[in-house]
């Protein structure tokens, strides 16, 4: 069963680490150093709607909910969201990570934090192996689903 997203807490930690509406990697990766015992995650939303595609985005995860620090940019219910996670990794993992690819390469930016290798591209950005295409598929999948004509 997949978790279900808490708005209340969302909105919470966005107003705590003063999120933005432009980069949900950088409000999930302050959301996971703010949240003790959450997972930074990075996958595919999905809504009805425009883009009409999967978006990558990044969020939390606690125990048994979705924490959303870009919740407030994304004016839609909650009910109206879903989330296809494609990588998880605690804390200490993004925070190596990150170190490894300002090193790496320090020209770009560090996030999002590539999958694992082989790279297939998903979408704009992201860079990923086996998980990235399956929660890509299952996100095109749901998009394809909430987009469809309604026929009256």
């Amino acid at each position: 069963m997949s978790k279900l997203l808490d708005a209340t807490l969302s909105v919470e930690i966005a107003k705590r680490i003063e999120s933005n509406e432009v980069n949900s990697f950088d409000n999930a990766y302050h959301a996971a150093l703010a949240t003790p015992g959450s997972l930074y995650v990075q996958g595919f939303l999905v809504f009805s709607g425009k883009p009409y595609k999967p978006i990558e985005h990044s969020w939390i995860e606690l125990d048994s909910s979705i924490v959303d620090p870009t919740l407030p940019y994304l004016h839609k219910k909650p009910e109206e969201l879903y989330y296809f996670p494609a990588q998880k990794l605690t804390v200490k993992q993004l925070q190596a990570a990150l170190e490894e690819a300002k090193e790496d390469y320090p020209e770009d930016e560090p996030l999002p934090v590539y999958g694992s290798m082989p790279y297939e591209y998903y979408g704009d950005v992201m860079l990923g192996g086996k998980e990235y295409q399956e929660a890509y598929e299952q996100a095109e999948a749901k998009c394809s689903e909430l987009n469809k004509p309604k026929i009256k």
